[in-house]
């Protein structure tokens, strides 16, 4: 009997299966549109959600591309740097910036902000690109992607500050290089931080801080090149790898970070945390900041020594005012709705692509850390030095001291400067052979190549 009942129910689902063959079959797209038709009317609690949601989307791309967080107060007042790129014709100091000279340095010009008549003028080379004046119309029409110039009434420049977008926005060079669209979220690895900093007439906060001189700093500022920076400098003031390499790592990208756990090269913390630590302890901007681990004299001895880790609590910062805490919900809301780019039409081989992905999840083991879709470990994504097979310095720098698994989606946006964190593999060849090497894979050399379109592909 109970056999019976067993035939009598399985003829019942395969005669479901043969009506909706006859069918032809309900794709995803129908089932979810019947879905929808389907649904009540939204709730007030509904409409709140998405509400408070379009709000903090609007509000963090605000805070992403403009706000600077008080920033002018150490770029502009401290540092003067508004007076180098005015120069002295404009009531500044020096030659000034042109605007081919901040492009060359990797600044960027969102044709967006501009007038359509001015962008036609550029395309057709009626637009003076050697004139430091032309940086300050830009500036005045905040075309400078992640800068903000503060003018008085007659137009003159009277300070300047930074934004998240300085680092983590490219352009789509759509009109010439380095002038196009914004894409927030791109590493800038054209940027050279170093250089621009460089240019400020007093440095005197990096080097009181740091216990060096002028041309020492400079020495420094320039060893890091176009695409680094150094977050730990102003902490442990290792200005330089054992081996005496620059000790800067490289910019990265700020897209497809839904869902990834901890932040940076090597997961000092969660977005929001590095979202906090960079606007008050590296843009310096005005904020509230908190990390008992900087008081560590041995592992930061600049940070132990510095006035911010001997405020209230050691390793903590607080500011006069705070400009920063108020604003870092809505940024970090924003900054998880940068999707990953998908690579060009015709930028990689999609056959060899999917034989690669078949290896990337079997033979060559990468999915066992890059776990698809995330492409990093749901959870704790870190890993020591030893397992990756590379040396501690930058581990070591970190209160994790460990290195992150970074997050593969839209890898060939930043591809420019090497990979891993100091750049250290020019290719991503050279990345597979450390791991085939490494974890003795046995991979062949057609089979790196396919893994290579995959990667690509992301």
């Amino acid at each position: 009997m109970r056999n019976k009942k067993i035939l009598a129910s399985t003829v019942s689902v395969l005669a479901g299966v043969a009506l909706l063959g006859g069918l032809g079959w309900i794709t995803a797209e129908k089932a979810d549109a019947q879905a929808q038709a389907a649904r009540k009317p939204l709730t007030e609690n509904d409409r709140q959600v998405r509400a408070q949601a379009q709000r903090m989307i609007e509000e963090g791309m605000r805070i992403f591309r403009f706000d600077t967080f008080g920033s002018e107060a150490f770029w502009g007042d401290a540092l003067q740097l508004h007076q180098a790129i005015a120069g002295e014709k404009n009531g500044g100091v020096g030659g000034g910036v042109s605007p081919k000279t901040a492009l060359s340095v990797g600044l960027k010009v969102d044709t967006e902000a501009l007038p359509a008549e001015l962008v036609a003028q550029i395309k057709a080379g009626k637009v003076d690109l050697d004139d430091p004046a032309t940086t300050l119309a830009l500036l005045k029409l905040n075309a400078v992607v992640g800068v903000t110039g503060k003018f008085d009434q007659a137009g003159r420049i009277q300070s300047m500050g930074i934004q998240c977008a300085f680092c983590h926005s490219n352009v789509d060079d759509s009109v010439a290089p380095g002038i196009g669209k914004r894409l927030d979220g791109w590493a800038n690895r054209d940027l050279n931080v170093g250089a621009i900093v460089s240019l400020a007439p007093n440095l005197k906060p990096f080097t009181d801080l740091l216990g060096v001189d002028v041309a020492t700093l400079k020495k420094v500022l320039a060893s890091w090149g176009p695409g680094r920076y150094d977050a730990e400098l102003d902490k442990d003031g290792k200005a330089l790898r054992p081996d005496g390499k620059q000790a800067g790592t490289l910019i990265p990208p700020a897209f497809g970070l839904a869902g990834v756990n901890l932040s940076t090269w090597t997961g000092f913390g969660s977005m929001p945390y590095w979202n906090a630590y960079v606007a008050v302890t590296q843009m310096h901007g005005t904020g509230t900041f908190f990390d008992k681990r900087f008081a560590d004299k041995d592992q930061y001895p600049v940070a132990a020594k510095s006035g911010a880790a001997k405020s209230a609590s050691a390793g903590n910062t607080r500011g006069a005012s705070d400009l920063t805490t108020s604003k870092l919900a809505a940024l970090h809301f924003y900054q998880l709705a940068i999707p990953a780019p998908k690579p060009p039409e015709g930028s990689f081989d999609k056959t060899a692509a999917a034989r690669g992905k078949d290896l990337f999840n079997t033979k060559a083991q990468c999915a066992t850390c890059h776990v698809p879709p995330l492409y990093t470990e749901p959870g704790e994504n870190l890993h020591s030095p030893t397992e990756l097979g590379v040396d501690s310095f930058q581990a070591d720098r970190s209160p994790t001291h460990k290195y992150r698994t970074a997050p593969l989606a839209g890898l060939w946006t930043h591809q420019k400067g090497g990979f891993y964190h100091d750049g250290r593999f020019a290719t991503l060849k050279d990345v597979l052979e450390h791991y085939d090497g490494h974890f003795k894979l046995g991979l062949s050399d057609q089979e790196k190549a396919e893994l290579t379109e995959y990667l690509k592909s992301l």
